[in-house]
């Protein structure tokens, strides 16, 4: 074999393995490639879960607020619980002192 075969067959032989790899790369392309179908099913989910994430977020601005109510609620209630027994407990006492003159003008 001379120069110029050799030359000829390295140059066929880079040919074909360029043209091998070209296709190699087609054909990973031709299977790989997202269809629109697919990107459509994506868009919708994505924007599901961005409609999922704002209800999730409203969800908890209402029950911070709810809890914030039904705690200032509580306070008020049991303020008012505490100024009841206060006059309770006033009551009694004054009930008390009643009875005991009542039972002093009684004795005497």
């Amino acid at each position: 074999m001379d120069r110029t075969e050799f030359v000829i067959t390295t140059a066929i032989i880079l040919f074909v393995a360029f043209c091998l790899g070209w296709f190699a790369n087609w054909l990973v392309h031709r299977f790989t490639r997202v269809s629109q179908a697919d990107m459509d099913q994506l868009e919708r989910m994505a924007q599901d879960l961005h409609e999922a994430e704002e209800t999730r977020d409203q969800a908890i601005t209402y029950l911070q607020q709810r809890e914030a109510e039904l705690t200032n609620q509580l306070a008020q209630t049991e303020a008012e619980l505490a100024a009841a027994m206060e006059g309770l407990r006033d009551a009694r006492h004054e009930a008390e002192e009643m009875r005991v003159y009542f039972e002093r003008m009684n004795a005497s």
